[in-house]
C-alpha cells in the first residue's frame, strides 16, 4: 500500500537519523543532526545514498518524533538531506525546530519549490533536473560535484543563478576523487571565488 504523505508536513518518509560531523562544504567540522528524508526522482548515477530514493521503503514518522531526536543532542543544528527533501512540505518541520532554538540546514537538488525556515540552503545542482530559480537565488550555499572536466562550465553556469553572496564550492566526486581533486585545485587557484569542498566524513570514516 503506497504511503499517503499529509501535505502539512507533519508527517515525513525518514530513511534514517544520525548524530554527526558535518563532512561537506561552508559548515565542514562542526556537529549536527542528520535527518535524512526518503524519496528521490533526480536519479544521479554516483548518488552515495541510492537507497533513499523508494520512499516506500521507509515509515512515515511522525515529524514531532523527529523533533524530539534532534532537541536531544548537544548541537542545536539539524541538516535536513535526501533523497530529495523538497519533495515534501518541511514547514511544519522546520518552524518547530527554530521554536526549539535549533538551526535548519538543507541540502537540496533545488529540482522543487522552496518550502520550510532555513538558517542555511546548500544548493547541490544535478544534471538530470535543474534547480528552479527560486531556490537558487536563496541558495547560502552552491556545491558542485566534479565528475569531469565539462563540470566545470556546468559550475560556471549555475554561479550565474545564485546570488553574489552566495559561496561557490567546487566537490570531487568520491569514486574519482584522486583523478578529479588534482583538476579542482588548479581550476579554484585560477578562479579563486570558488573554494574546495571534500567529503572528509569519508576521510574519518563517519556517517
Amino acid at each position: 500500500m503506497a504511503h499517503i504523505i499529509p501535505e502539512d508536513g507533519t508527517l515525513l518518509p525518514l530513511m534514517e537519523e544520525f548524530y554527526t560531523i558535518q563532512g561537506e562544504g561552508y559548515n565542514t567540522g562542526k556537529a549536527a543532526y542528520f535527518i535524512r528524508l526518503a524519496g528521490c526522482d533526480v536519479g544521479c548515477h554516483w548518488c552515495d545514498v541510492k537507497e533513499s530514493w523508494d520512499a516506500e521503503l521507509y515509515p512515515l514518522t511522525a515529524a514531532d518524533v523527529i523533533i524530539q531526536h534532534a532537541a536531544q543532542h548537544p548541537a542545536k543544528a539539524v541538516v535536513i538531506t535526501g533523497g530529495e527533501p523538497l519533495m515534501y512540505n518541511l514547514e511544519y518541520l522546520t518552524l518547530q525546530l527554530q521554536q526549539q532554538q535549533i538551526r535548519t540546514f538543507i541540502e537540496t537538488s533545488g529540482a522543487y519549490p522552496l518550502t520550510g525556515y532555513w538558517d542555511w540552503i546548500c544548493l547541490s545542482p544535478k544534471k538530470f533536473k535543474a534547480p528552479l530559480p527560486e531556490v537558487a537565488l536563496n541558495a547560502h550555499e552552491l556545491k558542485v560535484i566534479v565528475f569531469n572536466k565539462s563540470d566545470f562550465l556546468w559550475a560556471e553556469q549555475h554561479a550565474q543563478m545564485v546570488s553574489p553572496q552566495c559561496k561557490l564550492y567546487l566537490q570531487p566526486e568520491w569514486s574519482k576523487v584522486n583523478e578529479i581533486t588534482p583538476l579542482i585545485v588548479d581550476y579554484v587557484m585560477n578562479n579563486p571565488k570558488w573554494e574546495v569542498s571534500l567529503q572528509t566524513h569519508k576521510y574519518m570514516n563517519i556517517p
